[in-house]
């Protein structure tokens, strides 16, 4: 199945689905022409970065744009795009259960065919959600694209254990595998650890729990896709390291013709025609 703009919500979920079976490298957009170029460059999905698109809108990461403002720029990203979208929805947009649904419902009705969803409900230095608060949390998010009419909607588990630096460092591996038993309880279809880049713990978190491992690559100089791929990890994706690309693009592109008064710096870009060429696709579609 190759996905378009006229494939279900539910198509698209199943075919993003189907990914996971193999290995998927997942790079992450931040507005509708960001999505367009990165299904121009071959992805068979896309990710959402929360990071960027917050950004994008003139707002610090850490759910500043809210439930609405995230969800037109998802509407926005996957009206842009065929290719199946996961939505990073952060911590879902509020600490209950119920606010989760809320969160899924929108972004299901917004295109999206997968959610990242966090179980860290503040800044760096707060706690995590319990173990079985976050599994009531998947369930919700389970249920309610259900109920929107996306049942095989891939739910991503984002755990920050090892982001946020959580416990005492000898016991954050056990805490991730015993989340990830719950998780995966509750319904949700792959694990998420930022911050985890070890490849001998990746190796042995990947054969510990009943779901696949997704692992960001968020620099330069980290392990490529093939290591994090022959340690285990089932998914790839790239956080904010794109839109990171893009602004430094910008900023250095603006020192040089501030400084030499010309625009060499910018030689090889997309054309402004292919650029409006995109956009005048998805306003028709």
């Amino acid at each position: 199945m190759t996905a378009t703009r006229d494939t279900t919500v539910n198509e698209k979920a199943r075919l993003f689905r189907s990914y996971h079976e193999g290995l998927l490298v997942l790079p992450n957009a931040w507005d509708a022409c960001s999505a367009a170029m990165i299904e121009r460059a071959g992805a068979p999905a896309i990710g959402t970065s929360s990071a960027a698109v917050s950004w994008a809108l003139g707002r610090p990461d850490g759910e500043h744009v809210g439930r609405d403002a995230m969800a037109a720029a998802v509407h926005r990203i996957a009206g842009a795009v065929g290719v199946p979208v996961s939505a990073d929805v952060e911590g879902g947009y509020g600490p209950g259960a119920g606010d989760v649904a809320a969160t899924v419902e929108v972004v299901v009705g917004a295109g999206a065919a997968g959610i990242n969803l966090e179980d860290s409900p503040g800044p760096a230095g707060s706690p995590l959600h319990p173990p079985g608060a976050q599994a009531e949390r998947i369930a919700a998010a389970r249920a309610a694209a259900a109920g929107a009419g996306v049942p095989d909607l891939v739910v991503n588990a984002r755990t920050d254990v090892f982001f946020h630096q959580v416990g005492d460092p000898a016991g954050r591996l056990d805490e991730v595998i015993a989340r990830a038993g719950r998780y995966a309880e509750a319904g949700a279809d792959c694990l998420f650890v930022p911050g985890l880049l070890d490849l001998g713990l990746l190796r042995t978190l990947t054969a510990a729990v009943p779901i696949p491992v997704n692992a960001g690559s968020f620099f330069a100089g980290g392990p490529t896709v093939a290591m994090l791929a022959e340690a285990g990890v089932r998914r790839v994706s790239v956080g904010t390291a794109l839109a990171g690309a893009a602004y430094t693009a910008v900023l250095r592109a603006a020192e040089a013709f501030l400084r030499d008064g010309d625009l060499d710096a910018t030689a090889g870009s997309v054309s402004p025609l292919e650029l409006d060429g995109a956009m005048r696709r998805t306003a028709a579609g």
